[in-house]
């Protein structure tokens, strides 16, 4: 099991609340690697650098939501393990995202746990 070491491991959190992508990005940056963006555009712009190891996006997002997104990458063949998180728990939302391949659908507020553990089980796959 060629596990990758926790503070190598880059997530990528794209969220349009300033202060959800603040308090993501201080909890998980003890951990792993973080980076936040504002939007679906702004993250994708991002790819051309460096593809994260983990995704982290919200459902409900202006322009392209988190679904649409996931959708997007997976059409161009870009693979990246994703986690959905919203504060709206839909079974449709989640059966659909889970349906276009989001390894987990989480619920705000997160609890720090929870996320490490749905982060833990998309990286394990991944490598």
């Amino acid at each position: 099991m060629g596990r990758m070491s926790r503070s190598s491991t880059r997530i990528a959190i794209v969220d349009d609340d300033a202060a959800v992508r603040t308090a993501l990005t201080r909890l998980l940056q003890t951990s792993y690697e973080a980076q936040a963006f504002a939007s679906a555009s702004e993250f994708l712009a991002s790819l051309y650098h460096r593809s994260p190891d983990c995704l982290i996006l919200d459902l409900q997002m202006p322009e392209m939501n988190g679904l649409e997104l996931q959708v997007y990458l997976a059409r161009a063949g870009i693979k990246i393990p994703t986690i959905i998180v919203t504060a709206h728990d839909e079974s449709s939302s989640r059966a659909q995202c889970t349906a276009a391949g989001a390894v987990a659908y989480l619920v705000k507020p997160l609890r720090k746990a929870t996320l490490v553990k749905a982060i833990d089980a998309a990286t394990e796959t991944s490598v």
